[in-house]
């Protein structure tokens, strides 16, 4: 599953260990490169760098500021008939004020489970059930709790550049694989494997863009 229940969620079920409290959210990256030729190797590269790049936007998104936002819930991981389940995709959010999200169950039932999750998650928030919906303050950042998450940013954004670096890596050693096979000269193997650099070089580039950018809104709240 590409969800995890990592710094930027819990699951319904209960909370972690303490020393799991800055943990990062962790990202599934998918970056086994595939690809018979050059073209649809190079493709296959590129396909996985923009999805590293938005999971990792993804899961910056999930990290908490001082100003409400829907994404806060996005990896917050509910029990839904026995199968975790980001919150959005059982219960609209919506952001109702400059400080509080409600959160309404598309099924009344998962009421109390949504409440659960958002208590044990490591968000730092304390869930308001009336018994329809839900509604979270999201409170200010203190000192403590600005530098938790960014270190979650900081450790988000290492994880994608980890991910990218994987990808180039299966690039490189399946373009190397054409030259070897002799379906490839060495000129074109070199020509691959420099490109294969730029779009790491790149997709790098835009992670530290992203996580510098949610350092900055962290530092501004």
């Amino acid at each position: 599953a590409p969800w995890g229940g990592g710094g930027g969620g819990g699951r319904g079920g209960g909370g972690g260990d303490d020393e799991d409290d800055d943990a990062p959210i962790k990202i599934k990256m998918d970056t086994d490169v595939k690809g018979a030729d050059v073209k649809s190797i190079k493709a296959s590269v590129d396909e996985k760098m923009e999805k590293t790049i938005e999971n990792t936007k993804l899961s910056l998104g999930s990290i908490r500021t001082g100003r409400p936002s829907p994404n806060l819930l996005d990896r917050v991981l509910v029990d839904y008939y026995g199968t975790d389940t980001p919150i959005p995709q059982v219960a609209s959010v919506t952001v109702v004020s400059g400080t509080t999200i409600c959160v309404e169950p598309f099924e009344k039932d998962l009421l109390k489970e949504v409440e659960k999750a958002i208590a044990t998650s490591d968000l730092d928030m304390t869930p308001n059930n009336d018994g329809n919906i839900i509604r979270l303050n999201v409170p200010a950042l203190t000192t403590e709790t600005r530098s938790k998450f960014v270190k979650q940013a900081k450790a988000t954004a290492e994880d994608g550049k980890v991910a990218a670096r994987n990808v180039r890596r299966g690039g490189v050693d399946a373009i190397k694989k054409l030259e070897k096979d002799k379906a490839i000269g060495e000129d074109e193997s070199k020509g691959a494997q420099d490109d294969i650099q730029k779009s790491t070089d790149k997709a790098i580039k835009q992670i530290e863009d992203l996580a510098a950018a949610k350092e900055k809104e962290l530092g501004s709240v």
